[in-house]
């Protein structure tokens, strides 16, 4: 059975498996993009309201580009930031166009093995193609075959939970329709109208969580928004890396987001509760939200919880393949120590490509925010080189796929979740990851109830923001 004359199966129609498959487009391979959505760009139209951080120099990839330029495209201002829907809609959408009846929509990947062979089984495997099922959105399946498989769908449809240990808080489950897990569209009439005069607990420390304090802050301070307050849930302390890079930070954008989380802060229009992993979610008399954190100490009651907890693969429809993933990050071993946000941010990730990303099974590649797996410092940029280095070396280019140049900015960004219980060590050394100046230790009011306590609260890791370059879509 032949690998070679069947097509390169790229999962996902968002930023970088559409890069995928303009790369695949210019080296001449046979290709099809799966998208489960109805449109390219899906989890990406699905945060249309946030602006990203990176510009749209940022974040269009050259071949792409190349791609759309002979349909009168013209890219809009490098300098610009994009919202989510712009982004969709005037750069995905037209790229997908391009590439026509190469790109399924109502597509969703089931499973991916090799054909007549489960993970288990050595014999001949190698020579096997990959076979990819399918099922649309008609309900009819389909067996597709594959000479190799690119999987860029994201973590998007998989969000982290409330609870502090990675798992669902108790009641986090039975409170879902309290709950919401992506910054919410304020400018929507009915979900402003679940948040205006309302206190909202959100738990994060990352951009997504900077952008949700600010459109809540933004919200308080309108005539039919009065009363709107957040509890920021932090489960490290503060410390002056706390907002990010602020004026230091290569993304001016990314750094305007920390800042805007400070002021609202500071305006009044947010409390910070510090050093509090969830354990449970309760209600109360009224009926309201009473977020329960490990050492015991419980929240003032909410309305609404916004959990911003980061992101996390979807593997199971990878399950019969032989995968090489890191035990903590579910990023490939090799990847894995580029990306440890323990060590880096968006901004000192060793540039990669296609040897890093791959897997003893040889001829599949997670690329795109799914190869980072747990790790939040994803740029799109950064997937659009993994992507060339990959279809380089698909097409027997292994000089050009080796050649991995990629600058990154600097993100203002220090720590990771493994100083969440020493913050004092992040302020003492800078995080040990960033060339740019520790912006100066913030001091915030925290808020906890004294009663249950008998003491103040002190002030996750980072997520990856939809919201920016660090795009998880």
């Amino acid at each position: 059975m032949s690998v070679q004359h069947h097509p390169v199966v790229v999962i996902g129609a968002g930023p970088v498996g559409l890069a995928a498959a303009a790369h695949l487009t210019e080296r001449g391979l046979d290709h099809l993009v799966l998208e489960a959505g109805p449109a390219a760009g899906s989890a990406v139209r699905q945060w249309a309201h946030v602006r990203l951080f990176s510009t749209w120099g940022e974040v269009v990839d050259p071949a792409a580009e190349k791609l759309l330029a002979p349909t009168g495209w013209v890219r809009p201002d490098a300098s610009a930031y994009p919202l989510g829907a712009d982004w969709a809609e005037h750069y995905l959408q037209p790229l997908a166009d391009v590439l026509g009846e190469r790109v399924r929509y109502g597509a969703t990947v089931t499973g991916v093995s090799r054909a007549g062979r489960d993970r288990v089984v050595d014999a001949d495997r190698e020579a096997r193609p990959f076979t990819v099922h399918v099922r649309y959105a008609d309900g009819r399946e389909e067996r597709l075959l594959a000479r190799a498989v690119i999987d860029a769908s994201g973590t998007w449809t998989t969000p982290g939970p409330a609870g502090g240990d990675g798992l669902p808080a108790l009641g986090e489950r039975a409170a879902a329709d309290r709950i919401a897990y992506r910054v919410p569209d304020l400018a929507d009439p009915a979900v402003r109208a679940r948040y205006a005069g309302k206190r909202t607990a959100v738990i994060g420390s990352g951009a997504s969580a900077f952008t949700a304090l600010a459109h809540l802050a933004d919200l308080a301070r309108t005539d039919g928004g009065k009363g709107t307050h957040a509890t920021w849930i932090l489960r490290r302390g503060i410390s002056g890396s706390t907002f990010g890079g602020g004026e230091a930070d290569q993304l001016p954008a990314r750094g305007a987001l920390g800042l805007a989380a400070k002021a609202a802060v500071d305006d009044g229009y947010a409390d910070a509760v510090t050093g509090f992993r969830t354990q449970a979610v309760e209600h109360d008399g009224d009926g309201r939200l009473v977020l329960v954190g490990e050492d015991g100490r419980r929240t003032e009651p909410v309305d609404r919880v916004v959990v911003l907890t980061g992101f996390r693969p979807d593997l199971s429809f990878l399950s019969e393949l032989r995968l090489g993933l890191d035990e903590r990050l579910q990023a490939p071993v090799e990847l894995a120590p580029l990306i440890d946000p323990n060590v880096h941010s968006c901004g000192t990730v060793y540039p990669h490509g296609h040897r890093e990303l791959s897997h003893p099974e040889q001829g599949v590649y997670l690329v795109g925010m799914k190869s980072y797996g747990r790790a939040p410092t994803f740029l799109a940029m950064t997937g659009y080189e993994q992507v060339r280095s990959v279809v380089a070396a698909l097409a027997g280019d292994i000089e050009s796929a080796d050649r991995v140049e990629l600058t990154l900015p600097e993100t203002g960004v220090c720590g990771g979740a493994g100083l969440f219980d020493t913050p004092e060590a992040a302020e003492a050394d800078g995080g040990g990851c960033c060339a740019a100046p520790a912006p100066e230790p913030v001091q915030l009011t925290a808020t906890a109830p004294a009663a249950r306590t008998g003491q103040a609260a002190p002030a996750d890791r980072t997520e990856q923001n939809p919201a920016g370059g660090c795009c998880g879509a």
